[in-house]
C-alpha cells in the first residue's frame, strides 16, 4: 500500500514488525493474544477498555479505511460501529466459518465492507450470504519453497545432518504452553529411550513462552528452568542448549520455519503451525487441549461443525495427518503417532504429493493481492 501511497499513515494495534514498518501503535498486539472462552473472560475488562479506546481514536481520526486483522471477537464489534460511523471497514483473515457457525458470515457482512480470505474455499461460503469476500492468497505459502532444503536448515541451526530430529511447537500463547508443554516433553522422553541420538528442537514464539517451556522442562527433569535467550528473533538469534539432558534439545528464540524444515517429524499445537508444517513438507502430529470449561461449553452447545480440526486435514478433505485432541492427547499416544516418521526419517510419496498440491493452491502474491483489495 505504501508503494502506491508513499505518504500514507498507518495507526492502530500492532507488534514489533508493524511498528518497525512505521505503524503508530496505540496498543501492542500482545494485549490481544488470549484465546478460549474461559481465558477471554479473565481478560475481558481490559480488552473492552482497549476496544473503546481504539473506537474513539479511529472515529476522531476518520481514516480512509479500517482494517481489522484477525481477532474477530475483538474486531468485528469494533468494525460494526466504525462502519455505522461512515468509515470503510475490511477484515483481513476470515474467521473459520467453514469449521463452525457458518451463519456468522451474514453478521460479518453487516460489520465490514469486504473480507480478505486466505483460503480459496472461503469466498463461496460468504457468497451464499451475499457478502463481498476475496481470496487474496496465504502469505505463508510464499514464505516456504515448494521443495524446502532440510540440510540447509540444519546447517543454519547447527544440527547434525544424519540424526533424527523432532520439532516441538506447543503453541504461541502462554495458556497453550501450560496445557500442552508437559505432554509434549513427556512424549519426547518416551521417544528418546527408543530412538538413538534423538535431537529435539523447540522454537518459541517469544521469551514469555520460552520461560514457561523451560520451566516445564525442569519439572520433567530436563534443565534447571532457566531461559537464557535474549535479543531479536531471526537466523542469527541465540539459542539455548540444555546440558546433561536425556536427549539433545535446542530451544530457539523464533526461527520456527527453519526448525520445521530441519525436522524429521513435528509435534505441534493445532492452529497456523499445522499449515506451516504442511508447507515445510514434514510429517506432523497435531494435538490440542482446550481449557476444561471452554471444552465443555463448545461441546455442550454443539458449536463445532467439522469432524477434522486441523487445516491440513480440512484442506485435503481427508485424514492426512493424525489429530489427537483433548483426552486423546497423552504422551504415549503422541509418541506412538510420531515413532515411525522419526525412525524412517522420510516423508511418504502420497503425503508429499498432497502437501505440494495444497501449497500451490494457496500460492499467489498475497501482499499485493491484499493491498489491491483494500485500495479498490
Amino acid at each position: 500500500m505504501r508503494d502506491r501511497f508513499p505518504d500514507a499513515r498507518f495507526a492502530g494495534i500492532g507488534g514489533p514488525r508493524m511498528i518497525a514498518a512505521g505503524l503508530d501503535a496505540w496498543f501492542p498486539a500482545e494485549r490481544l493474544a488470549v484465546m478460549g472462552l474461559a481465558e477471554v473472560l479473565r481478560h475481558l475488562p481490559g480488552l473492552l477498555w482497549i476496544r473503546r479506546a481504539v473506537r474513539k481514536r479511529a472515529v476522531a481520526l476518520r481514516p480512509d479505511a479500517f482494517i481489522g486483522i484477525d481477532a474477530p471477537d475483538f474486531n468485528l464489534g469494533l468494525e460494526r460501529k466504525l462502519k455505522r460511523a461512515g468509515i470503510r471497514t475490511l477484515h483481513y483473515v476470515s474467521p473459520s466459518i467453514w469449521a463452525w457457525r457458518e451463519n456468522r458470515a451474514q453478521k460479518i457482512g453487516q460489520c465490514v465492507d469486504r473480507v480478505l480470505c486466505l483460503f480459496p474455499m472461503e469466498p463461496p461460503v460468504y457468497a451464499r450470504h451475499n457478502v463481498d469476500a476475496r481470496f487474496v492468497g496465504h502469505p505463508l505459502a510464499n514464505a516456504f519453497d515448494l521443495e524446502p532444503d532440510q540440510n540447509a536448515a540444519r546447517t543454519r541451526l547447527g544440527l547434525p545432518a544424519n540424526v533424527p530430529v523432532l520439532a516441538l511447537l506447543p503453541g504461541s500463547r502462554l495458556g497453550e504452553i501450560k496445557r500442552l508443554g508437559a505432554d509434549f516433553i513427556a512424549a519426547a522422553q518416551i521417544l528418546a529411550k527408543e530412538i538413538p541420538n534423538l535431537h529435539v528442537v523447540a522454537p518459541m514464539a517469544n521469551e514469555v513462552c520460552g520461560r514457561a517451556f523451560a520451566n516445564a522442562l525442569a519439572k520433567a527433569g530436563v534443565g534447571n528452568g532457566e531461559w537464557g535467550v535474549e535479543g531479536r528473533k531471526g537466523d542469527d538469534a541465540p539459542a539455548l542448549t540444555i546440558p546433561d539432558s536425556p536427549f539433545s534439545i535446542l530451544i530457539l528464540n523464533g526461527q520456527s520455519h527453519t526448525a520445521m524444515v530441519a525436522a524429521d517429524a513435528i509435534l505441534l499445537a493445532s492452529g497456523t503451525a499445522a499449515l506451516e508444517a504442511l508447507l515445510a513438507k514434514r510429517p506432523m502430529v497435531v494435538a490440542y487441549r482446550l481449557a476444561a470449561l471452554t471444552h465443555r461449553i463448545v461441546k455442550g452447545l454443539g458449536l463445532l461443525k467439522v469432524e477434522r480440526y486441523s487445516l491440513p486435514n480440512h484442506l485435503s478433505g481427508r485424514d492426512l495427518v493424525p489429530e489427537l485432541m483433548q483426552d486423546q492427547c497423552t504422551p504415549p499416544a503422541l509418541a506412538d503417532a510420531l515413532r515411525d516418521s522419526l525412525r524412517t526419517r522420510s516423508v511418504s510419496p502420497d503425503l508429499l504429493v498432497e502437501y505440494k498440491r495444497i501449497h500451490e493452491s494457496l500460492r499467489g502474491d498475497a501482499r499485493h493481492s491484499a493491498a489491491t483489495a483494500i485500495i479498490d
